[in-house]
């Protein structure tokens, strides 16, 4: 497909794993796409690098005590630097800005993809806590700005291309596959002496440290599972999870014929970042290729959600709805954040999810405010529940 304009990219996140990889396909499409913004948490010195090289008109750094010295690093080039992330929710409207691709861990992802669905930006959606936490009333508002949200979480992309050309038959269920992360078909036993260094070591994937656990505790399926729903319109019966330790096959698409269509492909992030940013066209890349030959046996597995019980919650968590996924999400970066901290245990992650799931007031028909305060109520409870839980305990 030939474009005849440069697309100017805002990266939301731009100094984590998917951050990272979207800068390289803007590198190696220079006549396509322009890093207009970069956004990132802390990390001052990466942020500085790439500014440098791709001269941004603007940075954001959201760690304001960071602002000074990215500042004077850049005070030589034709970049404005911002900080705070007051200063992101309101940039992602700029006129200038095409897409959007919002790539920021967790939570804080929300409000500035609002704001640019409502600014009428294009969405390139890495941030799955987005639709989990808010998946109506973000689809909602994609839909009455005409604005279209990309997936590139690489599942997502999968269902997202093997739907091409088939808007108007019927979806009898789809087929998101799990490698199984490091752990599969380990046993609760097993788990029970994991640590952060045996969690982070994915066999298939480079990501970033909070997406590495919940691939070994299979939350990160879990998620995917609800964000599926809200970008596909599906209901939970329609949605099943294999583990497919290979990850060749990223998933999968059955039609009420009977019929499948699988999006296949070597493990590598930057070709769903390349579709987001292309779409509806694809363009020439020098991506390795897969070679059929050299994985002759490509294998699946049922998901074992007993001993991996964020998956099950998770399901249990998109049939109850209102705002039960944003109380799972928020427990659960809560839980991830203090397993990687040494604070907590991994089978513990799952205990702190069920009970905040038990204990934070539900809410059947949630308003964003709604949202906001169950986020940080039930990061409150979370962490008092953890410090009132000692580690010996925890292991039980």
């Amino acid at each position: 497909m030939q474009y005849t304009a440069v697309k100017n990219i805002a990266i939301l996140g731009s100094t984590g794993s998917i951050g990272t990889q979207t800068l390289e396909v803007i590198k190696d499409n220079p006549g396509l796409f322009r890093a207009f913004m970069l956004t990132a948490h802390s990390n001052a010195e990466l942020l500085i690098k790439q500014a440098l090289e791709f001269v941004p008109r603007y940075v954001i750094i959201c760690d304001e005590s960071k602002y000074q010295q990215i500042k004077e690093a850049l005070s030589h080039l034709p970049v404005t630097v911002l900080a705070g992330y007051e200063s992101i929710k309101e940039m992602v409207t700029l006129p200038d800005i095409h897409i959007v691709l919002t790539a920021m861990v967790g939570f804080a992802g929300l409000e500035p993809t609002i704001n640019a669905i409502k600014a009428g930006k294009d969405i390139a959606l890495a941030n799955k806590e987005t639709l989990v936490v808010a998946g109506e009333l973000v689809t909602t508002l994609a839909k009455e700005n005409k604005v279209n949200i990309l997936p590139v979480d690489s599942e997502h992309s999968a269902i997202f291309q093997c739907l091409a050309g088939e808007h108007h038959n019927t979806i009898e269920k789809i087929i998101l596959t799990a490698s199984g992360g490091p752990f599969r078909g380990k046993t609760r036993d097993f788990l029970t002496t994991v640590k952060r260094e045996h969690a982070l070591k994915h066999p298939n994937w480079v990501m970033g440290a909070k997406i590495t656990i919940d691939s070994a505790s299979l939350m990160n399926k879990g998620l995917e599972v609800i964000e599926a729903k809200w970008l596909f319109g599906l209901e939970s019966n329609q949605i099943e999870v294999i583990v497919h330790p290979q990850s060749i096959i990223h998933s999968m698409v059955q039609f009420e014929d009977g019929s499948i269509k699988a999006q296949m492909g070597l493990p590598d992030m930057k070709l769903p970042i390349q579709y987001a940013l292309t779409y509806p066209g694809r363009v020439k890349n020098k991506f390795k290729r897969f070679n059929f030959t050299d994985h002759p046996n490509l294998t699946f597995e049922k998901a074992d959600i007993q001993t991996f019980r964020n998956l099950g919650l998770a399901f249990t968590a998109l049939d109850k709805g209102g705002n039960m996924p944003c109380i799972i999400n928020a427990a659960n970066e809560i839980a991830v954040a203090a397993f990687l901290n040494n604070q907590t245990t991994f089978l513990a992650m799952s205990d702190i999810i069920e009970t905040c799931m038990h204990k934070i007031d539900y809410i059947k028909n949630p308003s964003l405010n709604d949202y906001l305060n169950t986020d940080k109520e039930t990061r409150i409870f979370a962490q008092n529940l953890i410090k009132q839980m000692p580690l010996k305990a925890l292991q039980s």
